[in-house]
């Protein structure tokens, strides 16, 4: 882009972020702490392209000056990590929105892919999920108690050995994004196949209910964020793939902040999957209707979350800006 239609292009925004300094414009500290963003962001892109540049002096001159005073105004809540679930978290998430419905129907895909291989190929569930899971499995299916795999370890070490290996899952679907969003979608593609196999497997058995009803207590959650992860990957992937105005390094800088947002989002998430698995799974002599109530609440939680909940903070903000503006 050439100097003069980066000027033009931004131009606006600086002279709205000069008032505010002037005091002769009104914005909320968290608008200034925006506006603030996006001028070192400018500023970075002007040292890059246009160095030495009156553009690049200029837009030094107002971050500096701006500096002192956004971190005399801006206030840091009191509980730092409980603002960044509640405001901060959710306020980001709301521009991936369309990374996560692609990993959503990415994984949704190969799901369908799984089950329909493993019902035309009867090897094909030993070949995805391995023979001592497979034998064990029919083991307990002529004990006539299914989904006694849940009860063989001790609860706390089920709890911990689970949701080590879930965010250990997950983080490779976040990190994997780097290699252009390829590998995400192999985490997301495997893992899709292997839910699909294994849904299909205890459909064969005529146990696609009991299983159902067992799995998903936990699944629920655990599925749904590793879903989550691989929306990280992609927004991690998205920085280098599409860098728009940026150059490519800053553009992987901020994709990198964004992912791990998210990753860090996902962390409660992964311990009550855990937890889950570890103490309640394991109950499958539980009512269904409790059955079906923790996985309705689960569901619930995890869309209201990642979903609703960003587009109703969003909204939320706007007003306020709005009304300050007014």
């Amino acid at each position: 882009m050439r100097e003069a239609a980066f000027v033009k292009k931004n131009k606006k925004r600086w002279q709205l972020f000069e008032n505010v300094l002037a005091n002769t414009t009104q914005v909320s500290p968290d608008k200034l702490s925006d506006l603030y963003i996006e001028i070192t962001d400018d500023l970075s892109y002007a040292k890059t392209f246009y160095p030495n540049s009156n553009t690049a002096v200029y837009l030094n001159s107002i971050a500096s000056n701006a500096h002192q005073k956004i971190y005399k105004t801006k206030k840091e809540g009191k509980n730092r990590l409980i603002s960044f679930f509640k405001t901060e978290f959710p306020l980001t998430f709301y521009h991936h929105q369309k990374q996560l419905l692609f990993a959503f129907l990415t994984f949704a895909f190969f799901v369908i892919v799984g089950m329909y291989s493993a019902s035309v190929d009867g090897d094909f569930v030993r070949l995805i999920i391995g023979d001592a899971y497979v034998n064990m499995t029919l083991e307990n299916i002529e004990k006539g108690d299914p989904m006694a795999i849940y009860k063989k370890m001790g609860e706390v070490d089920m709890f911990l050995g689970i949701t080590i290996n879930n965010i250990k899952v997950a983080m490779y679907a976040f990190l994997y994004g780097i290699l252009f969003s390829v590998g995400t979608l192999f985490i997301l593609m495997q893992n899709g196949i292997m839910l699909g196999s294994f849904l299909y497997f205890f459909y064969d058995k005529g146990l696609l209910w009991e299983s159902s009803r067992t799995i998903w207590i936990h699944g629920t959650i655990e599925i749904s964020v590793i879903v989550v992860a691989g929306c990280a990957g992609m927004v991690l992937g998205n920085g280098l793939l599409f860098p728009g105005t940026y150059t490519r390094l800053e553009s992987f800088k901020r994709s990198i902040k964004a992912g791990l947002k998210i990753m860090v989002s996902t962390i409660p998430f992964f311990i009550v999957a855990g937890f889950l698995e570890g103490f309640v799974t394991r109950h499958t002599e539980m009512p269904d209707f409790l059955a079906i109530l923790i996985i309705i609440v689960s569901l619930f939680l995890m869309v209201y979350y990642y979903v609703l909940y960003p587009r109703i903070i969003y909204k939320r903000k706007q007003l306020e800006e709005l009304n300050t503006q007014h």
